[in-house]
């Protein structure tokens, strides 16, 4: 047996004395260095500490862009380069004021001005100059020394590359109003002071998503020589969402264009103040095009003023989209409807027919036919050679009207407002008179009107239309003071006032058999940060109960009214490719105290398959053929020549907006009356 004399060594001892001692160096090298840093070097650092201070700045997010359907680019933000100034704690009075005087020449403002914007900011960091140009930075930059907390970064600006292509469509950005505070507080939406936010348009309307949220940048200022250094965004600005819109741009340029044509070759081209046209997808309601005349570049606003263009926008009513604010009489253009109407409530049968003559007589008012007589005049024709007379006996049966009545009062609260109300919610279940509900800001009702008997001259009043219709329910009588020719002139659209979006979307229910599609503008919203996109679903507002013979009989008759003997545009459309149908309207209106025509026109194509519908309005522009209906049919012939059907190859348009837009008459129009 081996004797033990001393105690073995396990294998790993010497390791662990090894680690030991190399851990008592590196604790020991550390503990000389710290000594070292603070009383070798500690004043050199707690000076260094000193002279430098942390600023956090706002950096404003980019706002999401907007396309048109086919992806052509409408609105974006370009960068632009603006000035700020950051305080330290060396900034006085007298730092601020020089550093104002240096600034002043280059920047070609007030020293004063740079002075106060520069002492009276809540913010450590100031903006003090916008958009600055080439030799300005340059300027900047080469003396940057010599200036102190001044520093320039990269900021955005709103750009419209197509000018005023859809103009009110599409809106503008502009500065923080007073009155937005109050709006953004009770939605809970956080703004900065120098952040843009959309006034009108898309921009006001879909506003949140496509502002994003700002961030922070955190940077440091050199108290010693003002040098302001970045050390990165915490958080990072999040851009805003893009949006993709129903809107096709080369129907809507060419549809631009063909209004102004219309517009500046008319014998009234002196008379006519304003002009819309709509055009939409029968089967989605989507829209495809929305002109509004006089037309507006939303260019103008980019840098939160008006400038050279206050006059036009002072003389004009180019701030207001007309084919949604402005609703007008429609004239006869209501008249698919009130058939329909007569026929769903048993007023008249589908054989009711009549003979034409040349003025009708309502309780001693004379009602002419425009001059015309259509002879013997049924249901279908009635539409297509649009017969005044015919829509008079309608109106006039609707409110059991036959040549006068026992107790005149007790007829006007009974028969005739139910016949009234009956005709206007037959108009109301098209789409005209309520509001679409489309997504644009602004968008205005249709009005109904009723005369006022009670006195001598009394001007004629707005119908409460609901208030009517809830009493009558209620009661069997609705206390009025009309007048039975309010049924005759309702008959053919002289009592109502309805907008061009409103009828365009009525000709699309007529041609999609009474389904009612909800129009609206944008079809897709996409972050930019790669997050699933939204889409919008086409909406059924509502189906128009009615039989689909009748629905056949009113669309023979629009069909009829372009290409029929004696249909009001026939000369319009008779030699085109396609087949459309439409009605022709024209009403009475007064504009600058002159009794004029107010040409309106609704319209769908292809009739046995629809794809498009359209309304256009022209205010003092003559009968609906003479100015609405030419437009219209220049609108088909783009949208179809743009989806290769019908027309020759030859003839067939890309859908990318062409470059020559910008030298066209419609983009040139507005800059010229500046």
């Amino acid at each position: 047996m081996k004797p033990i004399d001393k105690r073995e060594v396990p294998p790993k001892a010497g390791r662990a004395s090894l680690l030991y001692g190399m851990i008592f160096v590196a604790f020991s090298t550390l503990i000389a260095r710290l000594g070292y840093l603070q009383i070798t070097e500690g004043q050199q650092f707690h000076t260094q500490a000193t002279d430098y201070q942390y600023v956090t700045t706002p950096v404003l997010p980019v706002r999401g862009r907007i396309y048109d359907t086919n992806n052509n680019l409408l609105a974006y933000d370009a960068p632009v380069y603006n000035l700020y100034f950051t305080k330290s704690s060396s900034t006085n009075d007298q730092s601020m004021n020089e550093l104002a005087q240096q600034l002043s020449v280059i920047l070609k403002t007030p020293a004063k001005t740079l002075y106060n914007t520069m002492k009276n900011s809540d913010f450590e960091t100031t903006l003090i100059a916008k958009k600055l140009t080439e030799s300005q930075m340059a300027y900047i930059e080469e003396h940057k020394s010599d200036l102190p907390g001044v520093d320039i970064q990269a900021a955005s600006q709103r750009v419209y590359p197509f000018g005023d292509l859809a103009g009110q469509v599409l809106g503008y950005t502009g500065a923080i109003q007073p009155e937005d505070e109050k709006k953004f507080d009770a939605e809970h939406i956080k703004y900065l002071p120098t952040e843009t936010v959309g006034r009108t348009g898309l921009e006001l309307e879909y506003e949140r998503e496509l502002q994003g949220m700002y961030g922070y940048e955190l940077s440091t200022v050199n108290s010693a020589d003002g040098t302001v250094t970045s050390l990165g965004f915490n958080p990072a600005p999040k851009p805003g969402d893009n949006l993709k819109l129903t809107l096709d741009g080369v129907l809507q340029a060419e549809a631009q264009n063909d209004v102004l044509s219309v517009i500046n070759s008319s014998q009234y081209k002196n008379a006519i103040d304003d002009a819309s046209a709509v055009a939409i997808d029968v089967k989605t309601g989507g829209v495809l095009a929305m002109v509004s005349y006089p037309y507006l570049d939303p260019n103008w606003f980019a840098d939160g003023t008006s400038g050279k263009h206050a006059n036009y926008l002072k003389s004009t009513s180019a701030q207001m989209n007309h084919a949604i604010q402005s609703p007008m009489y429609p004239g006869s253009t209501v008249k698919p409807a009130n058939l329909i109407t007569a026929l769903q409530l048993g007023v008249i049968s589908p054989s009711f027919a009549i003979q034409d003559r040349m003025i009708t007589y309502v309780a001693g008012t004379p009602m002419s036919d425009d001059g015309m007589n259509h002879g013997f005049v049924d249901a279908i024709k009635a539409i297509g050679v649009s017969c005044d007379t015919y829509f008079y006996e309608v109106g006039l049966k609707m409110g059991q009207w036959f040549g006068g009545v026992s107790n005149y009062q007790q007829w006007a609260d009974t028969s005739f407002i139910k016949g009234l109300t009956e005709m206007y919610q037959g108009e109301w279940d098209f789409g005209l008179g309520p509001t679409t509900g489309i997504d644009l800001p602004g968008e205005s009702s249709g009005i109904f009107w009723i005369k006022d008997t009670s006195q001598t001259g009394a001007p004629a009043r707005h119908l409460d239309l609901q208030a009517a219709l809830t009493s009558l329910k209620k009661t069997g009588q609705y206390v009025n003071h009309g007048s039975p020719t309010d049924l005759a002139y309702a008959g053919i659209g002289q009592m109502q006032q309805f907008t061009p979006l409103q009828l365009a979307q009525y000709a699309a229910t007529i041609a999609n058999n009474g389904k009612r599609m909800k129009p609206y503008v944008v079809q897709e919203i996409i972050p930019q940060d790669g997050g699933k996109p939204t889409v919008v679903h086409p909406v059924v507002q509502n189906v128009v109960k009615a039989n689909p013979q009748y629905f056949k009989m009113v669309q023979q008759g629009m069909y009829d009214a372009l290409y029929g003997p004696g249909g009001t545009a026939y000369g319009v459309f008779n030699n085109d490719p396609y087949k459309a149908a439409g009605k022709t309207g024209t009403a009475e209106i007064y504009m600058h105290g002159q009794k004029v025509d107010n040409s309106v026109f609704i319209a769908y194509a292809p009739y046995d398959n629809p794809q498009v519908a359209v309304a256009v309005m022209v205010p003092g522009a003559g009968y609906g053929a003479q100015a609405a209906a030419p437009i219209a049919e220049k609108m088909f012939d783009t949208y179809f020549k743009e989806h290769h059907e019908f027309f020759p190859k030859d003839q067939w348009l890309n859908v990318q907006i062409p470059a020559s837009w910008l030298s066209s008459p419609a983009y040139k129009d507005p800059e010229s009356k500046n």
